[in-house]
């Protein structure tokens, strides 16, 4: 076994800088904090090359005097803690001291800075984390920090890094997320020299969703209020209509600090259940306000992730504010607490109950004979005659064709009564034809025989469809159980299956006009970087700048008022790394080809379709789960319905 030794100090921060610096934007969120606790109100961030060999961040905080900037980039050297007991309420973004220690030595950076009220600034140069030189400069309140050639002695690093454009898009992303959260200070992105974004920092969140997702999403935002307990949830929600392909419009902070939350997503998404689609995400804005003993930001080397004291009141707090403001949007009373709710709803339903009786001789009873009498009695027989609703048993209690019916046979008893009505002296001469021409339609019992024979060769079906429910589930009885098939899946997966079979490339069709897609800016860059693969699955996409992309060309299965949709849902995977090689991609995009072109739930469908759709179901093992993994088919048996009915 090797000797334990205890590692030289320069690869020792080495280790600890691949923690906290993992790429560009890590440097950049990392030294904006720092801007932010230092109380700036101004903040440009610049970049060149991805930010790999040049990246600059200016501020007007309160800026460092000499020794302490020098005392910063040493490790474990802040401001913001002095004790153990400050652990548990940290209250700045920034606190464990590591950053300008990890950044400095991984790169080369040159620290300009000067304190409030000093009449000099100071200027130091490190390369690998040492201070090689040290003067005193002239420079303005604040610090600016440049960082060159990141990475430059730590080649690992280097290679897992991505093009210039999704670098680019990440540290932007990083801007964003700080401009959201602090919407009182002006931020300022460059890139390669051209303004990407620039906030005015009036302390309007909404001005800020305008200046970084457009005037399209901000109009479809809902603002959000709410109190629970000591928490409070305030922010910005999107409509039911106006949700995304995918989770990357989320926006949460904690105390002014953005974190990844799976609990705040879910407790979102559970307010819209049943007012989006399956597949689809809201986008928000939201920010909770809380004690800040109440949560611990110091379980990530990121600080992205923190944990609650009590995460079902984070997640009650949430649900519900969101949930009251899709409500007022809808026009629907608040929602307050599940206790009201339930108060609100009690069961005034027996009310209905109060019939009045029936007044005495309302109901009456009448003799036969009385009946016949006072029917003898009614004046208007002729008038009543042309109403198709009058019943046809008042000419059948007149004697003559009643005598007629005893003498001839039972078939020839109907044609007396269609005779009566029309002709007076002369129907007993035409009577006697009418008998001879009935019989010939004496083979209707031949048809009905047909007929039978056509419903004998039905039955011999394994199924019988008893009908379609909600223009969703057809409904199915087999055997000792019913089917419930959800259409819209078992055609997604039919067509699926179809797709996949084809080896041939996806055929395309270009668009007469391009549809523009609004993309993140990560998203952009993970479409143009995997161009080469959308092409040949049938896309042809083109850079519009801030994060559009053009649509020139889509897969001819694809409706045009899909293909936005389609590029958004397939971006979202791409930036999340879930289609890597071209089959992922080609089956991820047969996938959604085949939803998008399948039967839609709701649709009116004809018995023979629906009878097709049941048979290919029934006859193939491989169509249980559509290719998202829902199921398609749903049995209830014979004993399970009895259970819910109580007969077992």
């Amino acid at each position: 076994m090797p000797k334990i030794i205890q590692l030289d100090r320069h690869v020792a921060d080495l280790i600890a800088a691949g923690e906290v610096v993992e790429r560009p934007a890590s440097a950049v969120k990392e030294l904006v904090e720092n801007s932010i606790d230092a109380g700036a109100k101004n903040i440009t961030i610049e970049l060149q090359n991805g930010g790999m060999t040049f990246l600059r961040i200016t501020d007007d905080g309160c800026g460092m005097d000499p020794v302490d900037a020098r005392t910063a980039f040493l490790r474990h050297a802040t401001s913001k803690i002095r004790r153990q007991e400050d652990l548990a309420c940290i209250g700045t973004l920034g606190f464990r001291g590591e950053a300008l220690a990890a950044i400095s030595s991984v790169s080369k950076i040159d620290l300009l800075t000067r304190a409030q009220g000093a009449e000099n600034g100071v200027r130091l140069h490190l390369e690998a984390g040492k201070v090689l030189s040290e003067e005193p400069v002239g420079c303005p309140c604040g610090t600016t920090i440049l960082v060159r050639e990141l990475f430059y002695n730590t080649p690992a690093r280097m290679k897992f890094m991505k093009s210039d454009a999704a670098e680019s898009s990440a540290v932007f992303s990083v801007v964003q997320q700080q401009a959201l959260a602090h919407p009182e200070i002006s931020f300022r992105f460059l890139k390669d020299g051209q303004e990407q974004l620039h906030t005015d920092g009036q302390g309007d969140r909404m001005a800020a969703i305008y200046a970084i997702y457009g005037r399209e999403l901000a109009n479809n935002m809902l603002p959000v209020d709410g109190s629970w307990e000591k928490l409070r949830v305030r922010g910005f929600v999107t409509k039911p209509t106006a949700t995304r392909g995918n989770r990357a419009w989320q926006s949460f902070f904690v105390n002014n600090r953005y974190i990844k939350s799976r609990l705040l997503s879910a407790a979102m998404e559970e307010a819209y259940r049943n007012q989006i689609m399956v597949g689809r995400f809201p986008a928000c804005v939201l920010e909770i306000d809380m004690p800040v003993q109440a949560v611990d930001v110091n379980v990530h080397p990121a600080k992205t992730e923190v944990k609650f004291l009590s995460e079902r009141e984070v997640f009650d707090a949430v649900h519900y504010a969101v949930l009251s403001t899709l409500s007022r949007a809808a026009g629907r009373p608040e929602w307050k607490t599940p206790e009201k709710k339930q108060e609100a709803a009690p069961q005034p339903q027996a009310q209905p109950k109060i019939v009045q009786p029936p007044k005495p001789g309302f109901y009456q009873t009448m003799q036969a004979s009385e009946y016949r009498r006072q029917a003898a009695q009614q004046p208007m027989p002729k008038q009543e005659q042309p109403m198709l609703a009058s019943p046809v048993q008042l000419p059948r209690s007149e004697p003559a064709p009643a005598q007629q019916a005893f003498d001839l046979p039972k078939p020839e008893a109907k044609p007396e009564v269609r005779a009566e009505p029309k002709p007076e002296p002369r129907p007993e001469a035409r009577p006697e034809p009418k008998p001879a021409e009935r019989p010939e339609p004496k083979p209707e019992p031949v048809k009905a025989s047909e007929v039978q024979q056509q419903e004998f060769a039905v039955r011999e079906e394994p199924f019988r469809i008893i009908g379609e429910a909600l223009h969703t589930y057809i409904i199915i009885e087999q055997g000792e159980a019913v089917l419930f098939i959800d259409k819209h899946a078992a055609h997604e997966r039919i067509r699926f299956e179809a797709l996949k079979k084809e080896d041939h490339p996806i055929m395309a069709q270009l668009l007469l006009a391009p549809v523009s897609a609004e993309l993140s800016r990560e998203e952009a860059a993970a479409v143009l970087e995997n161009k080469a693969l959308l092409e040949r699955c049938g896309f042809e996409t083109e850079d519009f700048g801030g994060g559009d992309v053009l649509i020139r060309q889509i897969p001819s299965d694809v409706d045009v008022e899909d293909a936005k949709a389609l590029l958004q849902e397939l971006a979202g995977d791409l930036l999340a790394g879930k289609t890597l090689d071209p089959d992922s991609l080609r089956d991820n995009l047969l996938h959604t080809i085949a939803c998008k072109s399948a039967i839609k739930a709701g649709w009116q469908t004809s018995d023979e379709e629906l009878r097709r759709l049941v048979q290919e179901v029934l006859s193939r093992d491989d169509i249980k789960y559509c290719p998202h993994g829902r199921p398609v088919c749903v049995t209830l048996t014979k004993r399970q319905l009895e259970k819910q009915f109580k007969r077992v």
